[in-house]
């Protein structure tokens, strides 16, 4: 599962919030590895949604 970084930045922008401040949900490597658009567990995508308070699919990259 990938998440959209485009969707993830305006999720951020809308809440005034930034990458570091998912540092509590999950840690610096896995958000590293979203932003050069790599897997993630389902449970990652999960607690990253659930921290911006949407639905995980909100923020899943649509594969074509």
């Amino acid at each position: 599962m990938k998440i959209d970084n485009h969707k993830l930045d305006l999720l951020l922008a809308k809440r005034c919030k930034n990458l570091r401040d998912l540092r509590t949900e999950t840690s610096p490597q896995t958000l590293t590895r979203i932003r050069r658009g790599e897997d993630v567990l389902p449970a990652t995508l999960g607690r990253i949604a659930k921290a911006l308070g949407v639905d995980p699919v909100e923020i899943l990259k649509e594969e074509a």
